[in-house]
This record gives C-alpha cells, structure tokens and sequence, in this order.
C-alpha cells in the first residue's frame, strides 16, 4: 500500500508540473505531497531533512544560473547571437539551421538548457521570420539541443549536477569524459534533421544586415565564470558560488543603470521551482523508499561494458518518458552511483531520451507552452516522429562513444 501511495503522490504532482492549471507553479502540488510522505510515514522526518540537504547545493546553482542567464539576455547577448546566426545564415535555410545548431549547442552546454528554451527560442522565431525561411527545423533544433547537447558540462542541466556530485569526477574530468558523446549527439541530430526537414530547408532570401557591436563585457564575464566553474572546483568552491559570482558580475551595471531592480533578480531565481526540486526530492525518495528502489537496482548491470551502458541508457530513457527526466535520475542514481561510467550513461539516457515525447522533460513542455503562446504551436505527430528518428540513433551513437572513453581514460 505504501508503494501505491508514493506512486499516486508522484504521479499527481508530476501531472500537475505537466498541466500547470491556471498558471499554478509546479511547487503548489509538490511541497504539499512531500509533506504528505512524511506525515504517512512514508519517509522520515530526518531521512526528509537529509535528502533537502544533499539537494540543496544543486537547487542553489540552478537559482544562480537561472539569473546568471537572465542578465546575459538583459545585456544583449542573446539578439547579439540571433543577430550572427542571421548574418551566417545568409538567407539560406541549410546555413541558418547550422548556425541555430551551433548557439543552441553552445548556449545549452555554457547557460544549461532552461537558457536555450526561454531565451534563445524567442530569438530564433525572429530571426527565421525576418529571414523569410521556414521556421520549423530552427525551434525544433532548440528544444532537441536543450536537451541532448546538454551532455557537456555538469553545469549545463540540473540532471548533470545530481550525477556530478555523486560521480567523483573532477569539472574538467567530467568536460573530457562527455565531450566526444556530447560531439557524436550533435552531429547525429543534425544529419537527421537535413533530412526530415529537407523540404523546409530549400529556397533562399535576402541576407540580413550585419550584427551590431557584441556585448563584450558580458561576454568576458560569461567567459571568467565558465573558467570558474574549472579552475575552482578542485579547491572545493560550489559551482553555485561561481554562477552567483558571474550573476553579481552581470548584475552591477545595470544595477547602477536602474535597468534591473533586486525583486526583478530574485524573481527570476525562480524560488517556486527550485522549491518544487527540493520537494521532488522528498517525494522520489518515497517511492525509491518503498518497493521502486529495490526494483530498479535489480534493473541495472553492475558493469560499464559496452552492453550494460548501453542498457542503463535505454532504461534511463524509457523512465525519463514516463516519469520525467528530473525524477528519473534521482530515482537512478544510487543504483548507479558506484560506477561513473553508468552514471554517465544514466545522464545519456535523461538528456537525450526526453526528445521522444513531450513529457521527457520540463524543458520541452516549457518550449511547447512558449510556441502555443506566438502561435507557432508545434505538430504532436511531428514531434514524436522526429523523437523516433533521433533518440534511439542518438542514444547507441553517444553510448558507443562514451564506452571508447572510458576505454581510452581507463575508468
């Protein structure tokens, strides 16, 4: 019975992330079933303050990298890229989806995949609408680069912190161990999408004007925190630390300028959600607590060879479709936890198998509420056929990479 109440509790307050009814945030469902888990007895009090805790540091960089990415937007960084992406594209639909290709992949890996959704979706709408191409391989490139290319960084998706923590890898570790799976993922998602699109990418038009001067404070200040989050992870500094350092950095010009105001700021760190992680947490433990856990750890291989990678991935996957990408890896990772080369294929499995259906992740749900509301609102069939098209190829090709990898590292 207890299993079936933690089950229920789950699935209500991930239906309920899912409906969002009347604009409700995620935390309204969420808070009140963690409490409900602990008052059923269903996890303890302390066990409840013990998972808070350990969830904490990543929730705390997720607020910081949401501002931090917020301000870059404030200081023109994102209509600076949608401005190159422009100017590369030249009017030509194939040259402009490889543009789109390389900033959402970048500003997925460097401003974690929320950035991608909420800020460089928007641009890309525009920039194909001035272009006069058609706009649908550009946003779907954005929601499946959310997702997939944020393989690179533990920094660039809060799945990645939960399995950095718990891995044992260094940031530059961590870098150099997905950056080929990260670089394979890309390169397959773009070679599908010539083809399924190939009839949106034909035709030509006028070449916009070149780009405006680049913000290049807020460029260098992105650049030094992305060098933080490296250089100081081995002495021990938080990345939340960092992220907040960057933000700070950001925030002080305009601060003075009175351009942005410290309720703007600490609005946009999103407590509401970061509470609904914290909350999340609480209730994932309670299902894991009672029957799932055991279940799933009979579920994964004990050894990183090329067939059990390969297994974890599709599993994390399967569960990342079923029960979103964010409770999957926590439900995951302890039965992961004592190999880095199946965290790492956990990580393939939530980050690219969300492109199979819109409840993957939350990303993609936010990429689909932000096109229904400019009326660009993206075929259902569409995009499961072009899931399907992708993730299973995806999946085997950052698999196959990850095992050479840790063949070469010797991990």
């Amino acid at each position: 019975m207890s299993t079936i109440i933690a089950l229920v509790l789950l699935a209500a307050v991930l239906g309920f992330a899912v409906a969002r009814p009347r604009g409700l945030p995620e935390a309204v469902a969420a808070v009140p079933a963690a409490l409900l888990c602990i008052a059923l007895g269903l996890v303890s009090f302390t066990e409840a303050v013990h998972e808070v805790r350990e969830l904490l540091p990543t929730v705390l960089f997720l607020a910081a990298v949401l501002v931090l990415a917020y301000l870059a937007e404030k200081h023109g960084v994102f209509e600076y890229a949608g401005a190159a992406v422009a100017r590369f594209g030249r009017g030509r639909p194939k040259r402009l989806l490889t543009a789109v290709f390389a900033a959402a992949a970048l500003t997925t890996a460097v401003l974690s995949l929320d950035a991608t959704v909420v800020l460089l979706t928007p641009v890309v709408l525009t920039v194909a609408a001035r272009a006069g191409v058609r706009p649908r391989p550009h946003v779907y490139a954005c929601t499946h680069l959310a997702n997939s290319a944020s393989l690179l960084l533990p920094v660039s998706n809060l799945t990645n912190l939960l399995a950095f923590a718990a891995s044992g890898l260094s940031f530059a570790g961590f870098a150099a161990l997905m950056a080929v799976p990260w670089l394979a993922v890309v390169a397959v998602e773009y070679v599908i999408f010539r083809f399924f699109f190939a009839r949106d990418l034909v035709g030509q038009a006028e070449a916009p004007p070149p780009p405006g001067p680049a913000p290049k404070y807020a460029l260098a200040v992105l650049a030094v925190t992305l060098a933080g989050f490296a250089a100081l992870q081995p002495f021990g500094v938080d990345p939340a630390w960092v992220a907040a350092a960057g933000a700070i950095g950001l925030a002080i010009p305009l601060l003075r300028r009175r351009a942005v105001g410290a309720g703007t700021l600490l609005a946009e760190a999103n407590p509401a959600f970061c509470a609904f992680v914290l909350a999340l947490g609480v209730v994932v433990l309670a299902v894991r607590s009672n029957g799932l856990g055991d279940w799933i750890d009979g579920l994964v291989p004990r050894h990183a060879d090329l067939l059990g990678l390969l297994a974890v991935a599709g599993l994390a996957a399967i569960l990342a479709n079923l029960l979103n990408n964010l409770p999957a890896t926590l439900v995951l990772l302890p039965a992961a936890a004592h190999s880095p080369g199946l965290l790492m294929a956990v990580l393939i499995g939530v980050n690219v198998g969300p492109n199979l259906t819109y409840v993957g992740s939350l990303a993609t749900l936010l990429w689909r509420r932000i096109l229904h509301a400019r009326d660009a609102a993206p075929r259902t069939s569409e995009f499961l056929l072009l899931g399907l098209a992708t993730v299973p190829v995806c999946l085997v090709a950052a698999v196959v990479a990850l095992w050479a990898g840790l063949r070469v590292g010797g991990i």
